[in-house]
């Protein structure tokens, strides 16, 4: 449990409410932190964060004394360098010109308050939401401007003493919802040498581990002092009261996952998946390019391009029938199409087409069954083989209706899995990093090749971990718990 700490620039800053033990003047924080070995968050509530000012050397010794605290100096920085946050909220400014399109006010700008993320514009939640993901500071005010369209103009921090009585009164409501947890009463509970958050999405329909393998890394986190914590999509503003981030929810790019993941790095926390992995993982153009640089066997592959399509009519001679087509960014077998003549990979190339610019055309390979050998810290961890749904020519079946259906496993120990498959995995897998991946491979007569590289591989109870067990989960937080241990110690590379 943290210790909370509210800091404002005079006393008479925080009249409008209760008094607090939480609530400390400035001078006195700068002059002496709160003692102790708890944990620290610090709510900078200072009238303004200029540079070189009280507010900023509150939160930039606040850093300096390991607390975690709100704004931090880069997000003081980000707000005062218009050029920086131009760039940030540039998509934002889009969605502002949808949701105002229909207004009917007849002017040229205006401005709304947000209080932790919180407008009182229900509309206009979702932007305020994302504002202050991109600069988590206690109070803002965005000013929009409309010369053609609707964008927004300004960002500014705003002090605690300009606000009126219905203002205060917001502020309040939401400060209680932000901190509700430091508020709350501790429950007697066991102290933890490190706490992670584990991002998981409770309603994906193919998560990446299921219920039973999450409650096992949790348990695992507990063996080894560690408090696993399940963290969603809402959670973005409490993650760095955490030492780590592990996500077991699908990654993108253009995704809340990624956000996640950069924010952790920004935060110098440990982080798996990182955002350099989720990078490289998951657009398998990019991938492609990178296996065929460090030169790693994959199949016969084509980039086909949307203004190129005479390009088609080359591909059965350079790669055979059947050819398989794929959308750059798929995931679990979809946007994965096979067709078996001309024709089809037209009318199909078209198709695919309207999702993206670019598409992979690759040999088409038939194998009873792909390997999957996990990959942790650039050390093999287990090997399944997955078969191929019934009936079809992949793992995952999506036709039909219901719940896309799949093929059965069979889980190995790295020792019985042919060498030369766990050979090529760990070098495929340590072209993207350190991380924890999944590398898919088929084993032909001409050798095996690899299929692709996933960043946030498959860890379900009863599959992945049919050999090791328990030991699966244990291990991959005792990486996590390393990583933690030398970042403590100061230790780099």
């Amino acid at each position: 449990m943290s210790r909370l700490v509210i800091v404002v620039e005079n006393p008479s800053d925080w009249g409008a409410y209760y008094p607090s033990t939480h609530v400390v003047a400035a001078r006195d924080y700068l002059r002496e932190p709160p003692g102790g070995n708890e944990r620290t968050h610090v709510i900078n509530l200072c009238r303004n964060y200029k540079y070189l000012g009280t507010g900023y050397y509150v939160s930039l010794l606040a850093e300096a004394r390991g607390h975690r605290v709100i704004p931090s100096v880069r997000s003081i920085n980000g707000l005062r360098r218009r050029a920086l946050y131009g760039l940030d909220i540039e998509d934002l400014n889009q969605k502002l010109d949808q949701v105002l399109a229909s207004s009917a006010r007849d002017v040229s700008d205006f401005s709304i308050e947000m209080y932790f993320g919180q407008s009182a514009h229900p509309t206009l939640q979702d932007l305020a939401r994302q504002v202050f993901e991109l600069f988590p500071c206690p109070l803002l005010r965005i000013e929009f401007k409309r010369e053609r369209m609707w964008q927004i103009a300004a960002i500014r921090p705003l002090g605690l003493h300009t606000l009126d009585d219905a203002q205060e009164d917001a502020f309040a409501q939401a400060l209680d919802h932000f901190a509700k947890k430091l508020w709350r009463k501790p429950r007697a509970r066991k102290r933890y040498r490190y706490d992670i958050a584990m991002l998981v999405n409770p309603d994906e329909a193919m998560p990446p581990s299921n219920r039973g393998a999450l409650k096992a890394f949790v348990a695992a986190g507990k063996q080894l002092d560690v408090d696993v914590d399940p963290i969603g999509l809402n959670d973005y503003s409490r993650l760095a009261e955490y030492d780590g981030l592990f996500i077991r929810e699908t990654t993108a790019i253009d995704h809340h996952t990624y956000r996640f993941a950069h924010r952790a790095e920004q935060e110098s926390m440990v982080v798996i998946d990182d955002p350099s992995s989720i990078l490289r993982c998951t657009n398998k153009i990019f991938l492609h390019d990178l296996l065929v640089s460090r030169k790693l066997a994959v199949p016969r592959t084509e980039i086909l391009m949307r203004d190129d399509p005479g390009s088609l009519d080359a591909l059965p001679d350079l790669l055979g029938l059947p050819i398989v087509l794929k959308i750059p960014d798929g995931a679990f077998s979809r946007g994965v199409v096979k067709v078996e003549s001309l024709e089809a990979l037209k009318r199909t190339a078209t198709e695919l087409f309207g999702h993206s610019a670019l598409l992979i055309a690759q040999q088409y390979l038939y194998t009873e069954y792909d390997w999957r050998i996990g990959v942790l810290n650039r050390e093999p961890l287990y090997a399944c083989q997955y078969f191929m749904s019934r009936g079809h020519w992949q793992i995952y079946n999506h036709g039909g209706t219901g719940a896309p259906k799949a093929g059965g496993f069979r889980t190995f120990p790295v020792r019985e899995a042919p060498s030369d498959v766990v050979r090529l995995a760990v070098k495929a897998a340590n072209a993207i990093g350190d991380g924890l991946y999944g590398v898919d491979m088929k084993q032909t007569t001409e050798g095996s090749v690899v299929i692709e590289v996933n960043d946030n591989p498959s860890i379900d109870a009863g599959v992945e971990d049919g050999y090791l067990g328990e030991d699966l989960y244990r291990r991959i937080m005792q990486e996590l718990v390393r990583r933690l241990e030398r970042k403590r110690l100061g230790v780099t590379g």
